[in-house]
């Protein structure tokens, strides 16, 4: 009994020493970039929607042996996680009487996680750069993508009418085009010509280091206030009880098992800065929303090398 608490302690540690450090040195190098030289978060952030990720969605769905199948079950995986978090999240904002700016922040720091430069970089990690692996964890950045810029500025439009003109920009989000468009020459067996094919995979190789930069620069500028208690409680929802609920999605869903593993694991990453930043945009709850960026990302450390060993017992 003591040795084999010795080996799972032994791979615990591997984990977080092999997958999790290689990710906090990368954000780490980020945050330290920002405050030597107040790097343009803006333009940072454009580089990752508008070129760094459709490119990475683009060139991986085209590459991956995905499908059709596959592609409604993470559909369907997502979809029923997000209703789930959407119902807990409204639970524990009308238990604890929360404000309606607050409830809304609340069911975005736990429907929005970071499935773009953290969940891709773990799953990299994680999988050694499987292309089932990536194919799914490429999936679950669209759909989020997409909830984000959509149900997320609706949601806050509720609050804020005048601000209704910015919502345009988001729609016209190159992401949707690049799923499209990779899932297209995927389903007819078409080859990309090597003059577009070679530049989109090193775009598509840069994401993982530019995103943990920008990531890093994001949260080392973030403002924080206190009511901490809000934060632990969405913290726990984004990394422990959606997980949980993975767990339960994931076995109807039949799928194999490195499916299974990348599905559970792009469950439990942390809350997306997306949420942090419509949240100032829009003038709601702001250092709600940083806080709960910040805390989970911090914590995710220990909770998603905890996830990758149990995704490795619980699926096999």
């Amino acid at each position: 009994m003591d040795q084999t608490k010795g080996v799972h302690l032994m791979e615990i540690f591997n984990i977080f020493l092999n997958i999790i450090v290689p990710i906090l040195i990368l954000i780490g190098i980020g945050a330290f970039l920002h405050f030597k030289f107040q790097l343009d978060l803006n333009t940072l952030a454009k580089i990752n929607i508008y070129y760094l990720v459709p490119g990475l969605i683009f060139i991986r769905l085209y590459e991956t042996d995905l499908a059709w199948d596959l592609f409604f079950k993470v559909l369907a995986f997502f979809i029923f996680l997000s209703i789930f978090l959407y119902f807990v999240s409204n639970i524990i904002s009308r238990l604890f009487s929360f404000s309606k700016g607050l409830r809304i922040a609340f069911s975005h720091s736990t429907l929005f996680y970071n499935s773009g430069n953290y969940g891709i970089s773990v799953n990299d990690l994680a999988f050694r750069q499987d292309p089932v692996a990536m194919g799914v964890q490429v999936l679950v950045l669209t759909f989020q993508n997409l909830l984000v810029y959509s149900y997320g500025i609706i949601s806050l439009d509720k609050l804020n009418k005048t601000k209704i003109k910015n919502t345009v920009p988001y729609f016209k989000m190159p992401i949707l085009y690049a799923m499209f468009f990779g899932l297209l020459l995927n389903a007819f067996n078409l080859e990309l010509p090597q003059f577009i094919y070679i530049p989109g995979s090193y775009i598509a190789d840069a994401l993982i280091a530019v995103a943990l930069l920008t990531l890093g620069a994001q949260v080392v500028q973030l403002n924080f206030t206190k009511n901490m208690f809000t934060v632990y409680l969405s913290v726990a929802v984004r990394l422990i009880i959606s997980p949980l609920t993975a767990f339960i999605i994931i076995p109807f869903l039949h799928v194999d098992v490195i499916t299974a593993q990348a599905l559970f694991i792009a469950s439990a990453v942390p809350s997306s800065v997306n949420s942090a930043i419509i949240a100032q945009e829009y003038e709601n709850e702001a250092a709600f929303a940083a806080q709960a960026v910040f805390v989970s990302t911090i914590f995710s450390a220990l909770s998603i090398t905890i996830v990758i060993f149990l995704s490795r017992i619980l699926f096999t």
